[in-house]
């Protein structure tokens, strides 16, 4: 499969993307007749971090708000979006990094809701780099992770969908996710009307060629892409996950 473009083959069938064309990171696809917002980002050409806390010690909760933690870097946005999972008051269910620092540990056990159907994993960012680690594994084996938050369910793993999926399920959400691809590159995506797991995960598997993908969170999900003029309103969010150009 082919990197995003101005033409798509992906299952034979040719996929018009002409919001990639001009080299743009992020556009609309189409899949079993869904529309997705999805970005590309390359983690040698972007700074991909995530925030949780402004320098007043409160959550940042909302893209204006983050566009004032940027600073100097806010021109460079290319995209920001809810990171996992949080607590009423914003605090991430699960594992979270930030700088290198650990502000919640990694959660091993099942439990109830999305995040507790095992297996979920973790988004793992470096320098240059992005990786997407079952959860179990990440902690019996932990890399080195400048940021990193856990969320879950997996949405495919080593290239299969997860096992706890109901093609025909008729729980949709409008729903988030990220994949990593074979390369390294992440691949952010939102769906534009609600969609079950089953079709969610496929788009990542089937089109945007992911092996491995994570579901970031459903009824709150919301995406903003300024190239896009797209900025989708909500309540505050705990972690956001973001990316911005290199000027290096």
């Amino acid at each position: 499969m082919k990197k995003f473009g101005a033409i798509w083959i992906s299952l034979g069938l040719a996929i018009s993307l002409p919001a990639f064309a001009n080299g743009g990171a992020c556009g609309s696809i189409t899949f079993e007749e869904l529309t997705f917002a999805v970005c590309h980002i390359d983690p040698s050409e972007y700074e991909i971090e995530l925030a949780l806390y402004a320098a007043d010690d409160k959550p940042i909760g909302t893209f204006d708000r983050l566009y004032e933690h940027l600073g100097a870097k806010a021109g460079d946005l290319v995209f920001a979006t809810n990171g996992g999972m949080y607590h009423p008051d914003r605090r991430p269910v699960g594992l979270y990094i930030e700088d290198g620092e650990e502000l919640k540990r990694i959660v091993t056990r099942e439990g109830p809701g999305n995040f507790g159907l095992l297996p979920n994993g973790v988004l793992c960012l470096t320098e240059k780099s992005a990786q997407i680690v079952e959860s179990r594994e990440f902690a019996d084996n932990r890399p080195d992770c400048a940021f990193a938050t856990q969320s879950g369910p997996m949405l495919v793993i080593d290239g299969e969908l997860h096992p706890r999926f109901l093609e025909n399920s008729d729980s949709t959400f409008i729903r988030n996710g990220v994949g990593v691809t074979e390369g390294g590159d992440l691949v952010v995506a939102i769906s534009d009307s609600p969609v079950n797991f089953h079709t969610f995960a496929r788009l990542f598997r089937d089109t945007l060629s992911t092996p491995q993908a994570l579901f970031m969170d459903g009824r709150i999900s919301r995406i903003h892409i300024p190239e896009l003029n797209r900025s989708d309103f909500g309540f505050p969010m705990g972690p956001i996950l973001y990316a911005v150009k290199r000027s290096d």
